[in-house]
């Protein structure tokens, strides 16, 4: 495999703005002062993804008392994402990033083993980001080639959410 991009606690989080599976632009700096839970998927409406999601949707409460927004990105097209929120009611926030620019500047695409093969494609990863008042954002916690299953409850518990 080759190099790619890896990033750690302490790395500056890439800056994105990307649409919502409503249309709108989101930007990391909109969530200054906070804290964002940014994860990559490979697709939307395939079961890893359904249960990732889901399991986010079903702790939002969790994430939302720890003061932590969460926000879920793939290289789906918005109108993909829409169908994916309203076929499972999601409440997270659903970015698509087709250009995979966003995906490539977090490590969460490029080469892996699937099943043996070396292959192009979305690495599942997971990100704690605190964005500072200039909406500059800090990596707190990641995750690279992490299992949809159980990811989240993973999350709450070892991140001390």
């Amino acid at each position: 495999m080759t190099d790619q991009i890896r990033l750690e606690k302490g790395d500056t989080a890439p800056a994105f703005t990307l649409p919502n599976d409503k249309g709108e632009q989101v930007s990391l700096a909109d969530f200054a002062d906070q804290r964002v839970i940014v994860y990559f998927y490979p697709r939307a409406n395939t079961p890893g993804c359904t249960t990732e999601a889901c399991d986010f949707t079903e702790k939002l409460d969790e994430f939302s008392n720890a003061k932590v927004t969460v926000i879920g990105i793939s290289p789906d097209p918005t109108e993909k994402l829409a169908d994916f929120r309203a076929k499972h009611d999601l409440g997270v926030e659903l970015l698509g990033d087709e250009s995979k620019e966003t995906l490539t500047a977090y490590g969460a695409f490029g080469e892996k083993k699937m099943y043996g093969k070396v292959t192009q494609g979305v690495i599942r990863s997971t990100f704690l980001v605190d964005v500072d008042a200039d909406g500059v954002g800090t990596i707190a916690q990641c995750q690279y080639n992490v299992r949809a299953s159980g990811h989240v409850g993973r999350i709450l518990r070892d991140w001390d959410l």
